[in-house]
């Protein structure tokens, strides 16, 4: 059990998951609500009439598209994301898929090993151990 004090509002909760206590995580919870009813009903408005709607901050809103939580339809351009590293226009995360691909190799992404017959229901290290050698 580890205790820590939360980012937000300065509370000491027990940390399981998330580095919120539980007020600031149910808040949170209810922003992204927010936001994401809003868009799926207004698709194409932008980040501000989102805010100023939903009384959700641009910051957190950037910050929903920037976790993965939010992912913007092909046609909505107003809200525009770039790849941090390119530039490239995305929809949702911090990289483009060519990005991502490229940081995957870089650093040595392993594949996993496709399931022979005889390997079902074992576990086979061998095969790591190959590929490292």
């Amino acid at each position: 059990m580890e205790l820590r004090n939360c980012p937000v509002c300065g509370k000491v909760f027990v940390f399981v998951t998330r580095n919120l206590c539980p007020e600031c995580a149910a808040k949170e919870e209810e922003e992204f609500r927010k936001v994401k009813d809003y868009l799926y009903e207004f698709p194409g408005a932008t980040m501000e009439e989102i805010s100023e709607k939903t009384g959700v901050s641009t910051k957190r809103i950037l910050e929903f598209l920037r976790e993965g939580r939010l992912i913007l339809k092909k046609e909505n351009v107003n809200i525009l994301l770039r790849c941090e590293m390119c530039g490239a226009p995305i929809l949702a995360g911090r990289l483009c898929e060519k990005c991502a691909g490229d940081m995957k190799k870089k650093f040595g992404v392993v594949k996993t090993p496709k399931q022979s017959e005889d390997m079902k229901g074992r576990i086979h290290l061998s095969w790591y151990k190959r590929q490292k050698t």
